[in-house]
């Protein structure tokens, strides 16, 4: 069994595990004699896929941390649902720089991401993490286009395409609510447009100029109460288009399960919102696949 906590960013649910855990239990093992060394967590993809399901998370954090460093960092793996690894969460960047700041006694950490080097400051349950910068190119999203995809007519509807670690195709409805997003989000996330497929986030704006959201992950392969990098996206999008009011730089943005906010002014997009320790608890090495049991 393997140690882990579990925490959730505006409903946004991550076990956390400390990966580091690997590396000792090879060490010993080399200590004990007992020949070939043995990873803790041989298969995170299996994994992560019994966990998400034992634990109703949208994904596993492995956590390598480096405390050598000032402000500490740490190496920061995402596996979701489906096994998968996705380059960036901003909601979950946001519980793993909690989980090591409590550790380390630190309000600084530097997060390690498959999509770069990401700064998170935690003022309590708050945290505010950059997500770097919002990128509209085609290459980088990626989208089959020679130009950006700004408002882009597909699959019902005006889609412009970003990447804010992860890709999105973002699309300003009249109310978000009214979407079925379950029956309209697949042919976006599978459109030939994106070739390597992309999340699905849907906004509408609020009263106070805000935006509420929703969004359909790719990798968890459904709705989620929250997504981080679809809050920027969101954020990014409407910058471009000049939806913000009075030219604002930042923005609140409302997925079902709480409230962020976005502030696109820098280079780089900054996410701030809460987090929350649900739980702790063990989980088996080596658990069956879920599409095995």
């Amino acid at each position: 069994m393997i140690p882990h906590d579990q925490y959730h960013g505006t409903g946004n649910d991550f076990v956390i595990v400390d990966a580091h855990a690997d590396e000792r239990r090879e060490s010993t093992d080399r200590q004990a004699g007992s020949g070939a060394t043995r990873a803790y967590v041989p298969d995170r993809a299996a994994f992560a896929e019994h966990a998400c399901a034992e634990r109703g998370v949208d994904g596993v954090l492995f956590l390598a941390v480096e405390p050598q460093y000032t402000p500490p960092r740490a190496v920061m793996t995402l596996v979701q649902p489906d096994g998968s690894t996705a380059a960036m969460c901003g909601n979950g960047a946001r519980c793993a720089a909690r989980w090591v700041a409590e550790r380390e006694g630190v309000d600084t950490v530097m997060l390690d991401t498959q999509a770069g080097t990401r700064r998170a400051e935690v003022a309590d349950e708050s945290v505010t993490v950059e997500m770097g910068e919002p990128a509209f190119d085609p290459d980088t999203v990626p989208v089959a286009r020679d130009e950006p995809m700004v408002k882009s007519s597909l699959a019902g509807f005006a889609v412009t395409a970003v990447n804010t670690g992860v890709p999105h195709a973002v699309a300003f409805v009249d109310d978000v609510d009214a979407v079925d997003l379950d029956a309209e989000a697949p042919a976006l996330r599978h459109h030939d447009a994106f070739p390597e497929g992309t999340n699905v986030t849907l906004a509408s704006r609020d009263e106070d100029g805000g935006f509420s959201q929703r969004t359909f992950e790719r990798g968890v392969e459904g709705e989620t109460q929250s997504c981080g990098t679809g809050a920027v996206a969101i954020a990014a999008v409407a910058a471009r288009l000049g939806l913000l009011d009075d030219g604002r730089s930042d923005v609140t943005v409302r997925p079902p399960g709480g409230t962020l906010r976005v502030d696109v002014s820098g280079d780089r997009a900054l996410l701030t919102g809460p987090t929350v320790w649900e739980d702790e608890g063990e989980l088996p090495v080596r658990p069956p696949r879920v599409t095995d049991a």
